[in-house]
């Protein structure tokens, strides 16, 4: 798998029917490594080791029904008090992050309410911070660390 702009980390990995699994710690179970999951194992290893987001309050592919279809948050960070805090859209390092990427994340959070957005394909990272009074986001170097 290509190397990504986070810290490198090792995974357990598996070969299984000719294809590789990866073993998600927060599910706890294997899965297909396709190049979003090899993103969003990342992302997911590094708010915990690096922004000591507690493995409790995050949420992987959590669905969601918007305008009743269903849909699927790759990574969604929940506050003490249960309330979403985070969302992270994870792409494969392929794709080009462009306004339709953010356009679906402003979307699932018009249902979650999330202060922070955050859009990754492993290279480049952008982190936003809610201004709803304003129904914009502002852009940041990073997200905080959790407190």
């Amino acid at each position: 798998m290509q190397n990504l702009n986070l810290p490198t980390y090792n995974f357990k990995l598996k070969n299984s029917e000719n294809k590789t699994l990866i073993f998600d710690s927060i599910r706890k179970k294997y899965l297909v490594l396709t190049p979003e999951e090899w993103v969003r194992q990342h992302f997911v290893k590094y708010l915990i080791d690096q922004k000591k987001y507690p493995t409790t309050l995050i949420a992987l592919e959590k669905q969601l029904i918007i305008n009743n279809r269903k849909k699927r948050t790759d990574i969604l960070i929940f506050d003490a008090n249960g309330t979403p805090n985070i969302i992270v859209e994870c792409k494969a390092p392929s794709i080009k992050i462009t306004q339709d990427t953010f356009d679906q994340i402003a979307r699932y959070n018009l249902k979650l309410k999330a202060n922070y957005l955050i859009v990754t394909n492993g290279l480049k990272h952008f982190y936003c911070k809610m201004d709803f009074e304003n129904e914009t986001y502002i852009f940041l170097e990073n997200i905080p660390d959790y407190k």
